[in-house]
């Protein structure tokens, strides 16, 4: 179902690579009016980066389209004073602005808050930097994956470390800056007033490090790569082959489940067994657990563990590629098409939420 939440906004986005362009994508999700602006050279850079599969003369990537959807496209150059002009006058009329200009940018093209709110006193500008408002330090998701620990605790117990295979940090400042957008519309709302709204990599990144965060603040343990293993709870994140060779996993956080998964397994002799019998136990004998679960699973096929968890409501899944995951019909809901600069594109959408 297509939203117009916000038919009557209109935005202005200057962003570019994945966080940015991702919230106006968002918004023309829902409906807003979302005008991207590009260097007439240059433009986003991701339009360039393409897999060796790709049409190399095409100026439309698949990550450039997978954050741009339900945008007119504009290129203006903010280095020349008609540039400045042209932009100038959009931002007259603008509700929200989105920009990732590096530090010292704004005063180089003219367009600094002060004057921005001049222009337009309700213009919200939401800005997205990689360390925070002050620094001029260049930023990517890669960087900020390690200087903010992921990528020292992801990876194999044996292994480098790894980088996530998708730009997470990007995508969780995105989800930052669109709940200070939405805050500032609402305040908006009651004064009238627009405002500047920010949200750095660095700070989303630290601020994602939840529970591993916690683990050091509280017993000063530096969390070490242990692969899909979750560092308190187990079996949970262990891998395990079935009869018909495929490979799935158990999130097992309660002792209920456990005595669940035992039953099924013939194994209900562990399930009160001291060594397994608290979750605390799992954790520190979790090799032995998996073994005695991998001999019981592999004579099991994989249809038949997941049908029999999901009735008992024992959390149970199969490891799918991309493949199998887009041949169910939910994912395959989630994705939108659209024709850009005459390539057909598709992406997922990112205003997921029902409403009804």
């Amino acid at each position: 179902m297509e939203m117009d939440f916000l038919k009557d906004l209109k935005v202005i986005d200057t962003s570019s690579v994945l966080a940015g362009p991702s919230v106006g994508m968002f918004l023309a999700e829902l409906g807003a009016e979302v005008i991207k602006i590009e260097h007439p050279i240059h433009g986003d850079v991701t339009r360039t980066w393409k897999l060796p599969s790709e049409n190399k003369d095409s100026n439309v990537s698949n990550y450039f389209s997978s954050v741009n959807y339900g945008k007119k496209y504009l290129k203006v150059d903010l280095s020349t004073g008609e540039g400045q002009n042209t932009f100038i006058e959009m931002v007259r009329s603008a509700d929200i602005l989105i920009s990732n200009f590096k530090n010292g940018d704004a005063e180089k093209f003219g367009i600094e808050d002060e004057k921005l709110m001049e222009l337009n006193p309700r213009l919200i500008h939401g800005k997205i930097s990689g360390f925070g408002d002050d620094s001029d330090r260049v930023a990517y998701d890669l960087i900020l994956q390690a200087e903010s620990g992921f990528m020292h605790i992801n990876g194999q117990k044996d292994g480098p470390p790894t980088k996530m295979p998708v730009a997470f940090i990007d995508v969780l400042t995105a989800h930052h800056l669109k709940e200070a957008l939405f805050l500032a519309l609402y305040q908006r709302e009651k004064t009238g007033n627009g405002a500047t709204v920010s949200a750095s990599l660095y700070d989303a990144a630290i601020s994602s490090l939840a529970n591993q965060a916690s683990n050091y603040l509280m017993s000063n343990e530096i969390p070490q790569r242990i692969g899909s293993l979750h560092p308190n709870i187990a079996p949970y994140g262990e891998i395990f082959e079935t009869k018909d060779k495929a490979q799935i996993v158990f999130a097992i956080g309660s002792n209920k489940h456990f005595g669940i998964l035992c039953e099924f397994l013939e194994l209900s002799n562990i399930s009160v067994d001291h060594k397994f019998s608290t979750n605390k136990a799992r954790v520190e004998n979790r090799i032995e657990l998996k073994d005695h679960i991998q001999k019981k699973v592999g004579w099991i096929a994989s249809a038949d563990i997941l049908s029999f968890m999901e009735v008992k409501k024992v959390p149970c899944g199969k490891v799918k590629n991309l493949k199998e995951v887009f041949a169910d019909k939910s994912a395959k809901d989630l994705i939108l098409n659209e024709e850009i600069e005459n390539q057909n594109t598709k992406r997922i959408r990112s205003a997921i939420f029902k409403w009804k």
